[in-house]
Formats: C-alpha cells, sequence, structure tokens
C-alpha cells in the first residue's frame, strides 16, 4: 500500500515543467526538424509522446508498472491515430518520466519487419543515454534507427507525393484517460 501511494505522490511531483527541463525547446524543436527530415524519405509516420506521470486512473490499477506503461503508450497509439496511416506504418516513441520507462508501439506494417527483441535493442541504447542525461542523443539515435527501418520497407517511390498524415510536433504533457 505504501509503495502504490509513493508511486502515486512521483506521478503527481513529476509535470510538464519536468518534461520542458528534460527537452528544452530547442532540443524539442531539433527533434522536430529530425523527424520532419526523416518523413521525407519515407512513407512512415513517427511520433513521440513525453510525459511525466501517468494519469491518476493508472496508478490505481493493480497492474505491474511495466504492464501499465504499455497499456498507455497503446492507449495514446490510438488517441493520436499513430495506427491510422495508409500503409500501417506508424511508429510512436513513448517516454514516461516518473519512472523512466520507454515503450515503443509500431502499427503492423512495421512489425512485420522487426521482433520484439530488436525492438527491446533500440529501448536498450535509448535507455542507455538517458542514464548518461543524454536525452537528445538517446531520441536521435532511436529516431535514426526507425527512420533506417520506414526507409528500408516503406521507401518513397521517385516523384511520389508524401502527404504528412500525422502531425509532427512532440507531446508533451498528458491526454485525457
Amino acid at each position: 500500500m505504501m509503495k502504490r501511494f509513493l508511486r502515486l505522490l512521483r506521478h503527481r511531483w513529476f509535470d510538464e515543467s519536468t518534461v520542458r527541463r528534460t527537452l528544452p525547446a530547442d532540443v524539442r524543436e531539433r527533434l522536430l526538424e529530425r523527424v520532419r527530415a526523416s518523413e521525407q524519405r519515407h512513407s512512415g509516420e513517427i511520433r513521440i509522446f513525453i510525459e511525466a506521470g501517468l494519469p491518476t486512473s493508472y496508478l490505481l490499477r493493480h497492474a505491474t508498472l511495466p504492464a501499465l506503461t504499455r497499456q498507455r503508450a497503446l492507449t495514446l497509439f490510438g488517441k493520436l491515430r499513430v495506427w491510422d496511416t495508409e500503409h500501417n506504418n506508424g511508429v510512436l516513441i513513448y517516454l514516461l518520466l516518473a519512472e523512466r520507462a520507454i515503450e515503443i508501439v509500431a502499427d503492423r506494417g512495421v512489425n512485420r519487419h522487426l521482433n520484439p527483441q530488436q525492438w527491446q535493442a533500440l529501448i536498450a541504447r535509448m535507455r542507455e543515454a538517458f542514464r548518461q542525461g543524454r536525452f537528445e542523443d538517446g531520441l536521435t539515435q532511436a529516431l535514426a534507427e526507425i527512420s533506417a527501418v520506414l526507409e528500408q520497407h516503406f521507401p518513397l517511390a521517385p516523384g511520389s507525393p508524401n502527404p504528412n498524415e500525422l502531425p509532427d510536433a512532440l507531446v508533451l504533457g498528458k491526454l485525457t484517460d
């Protein structure tokens, strides 16, 4: 019971200012430009969602933290409509700062080409960069690796239009449950 209470406090303590300190405006702008540049080379869509703490409704559930984090990432994948791309090739990078948790959710088109171990290896590289306080480097490397997969399996045909199906901006904070 005490552990759940302390977790609840930690998630309320972390707020949007925590996200902004972790990724200042100039870093967010560079990451946005990297997402835009990436999406010029393939038909996939990449979204980044960074959240300080989980909504209270998640924290009151009787589930393990990894399960809660995954549930939240899957919920956001749907709410942000990352699944709603023409070629089923959207990818969500989800960071939960209060728990230092990382989830990557990819649509079925992308998952045909990567297995869970490859995603976990990418997350491990991000986690190592984050442990060293190198959030921009970790996200930049993840974007480069995801972009390489999307370029290989979802290249743009020469001269073909590439509609931007989803916003490129990083999402900070909370979406309602």
